[in-house]
């Protein structure tokens, strides 16, 4: 599968390595904040922001049609539970072009981007 590549790197925390799955120009659609990210070199500051935040990571289901892939998952961020899927879609080449990221509950939500400001901002400062 086309998302095999890219679930190896999120189990193993490793995005570094995986700056060759992503279209340059590729989209991310964040769970917390409306406009998305934009570009290669955004997107891996943000997914080992979220490496270092999500606890217990792990995914539970994988689904794969056309250039469309589904990964479901679970995971922590602080003390609160939260399910979750990536929404991946692949370029001609087989480069993700676009990536949505959807959590739930609302909790899981607001843990989230709690945990992902201080880090940001750890990053930048």
């Amino acid at each position: 599968m086309k998302s095999d590549a890219f679930r190896s790197a999120a189990e193993a925390k490793d995005f570094a390595a995986a700056e060759s799955l992503f279209a340059e120009d590729v989209s991310f659609r964040s769970p917390v904040v409306y406009k998305p990210y934009e570009g290669r070199d955004a997107i891996l500051v943000l997914l080992s922001a979220v490496a270092r935040v999500f606890q217990d990571f792990r995914y539970v289901d994988q689904v794969e049609t056309g250039d469309t892939a589904v990964l479901v998952f679970e995971a922590r961020a602080g003390d609160r539970e939260l399910q979750g899927v990536d929404i991946l879609r692949f370029d001609g080449e087989g480069r993700i072009r676009e990536m949505i990221v959807m959590v739930r509950p609302m909790s899981g939500v607001h843990a989230l981007a709690e945990e992902m400001q201080r880090q940001l901002d750890a990053a930048a400062g």
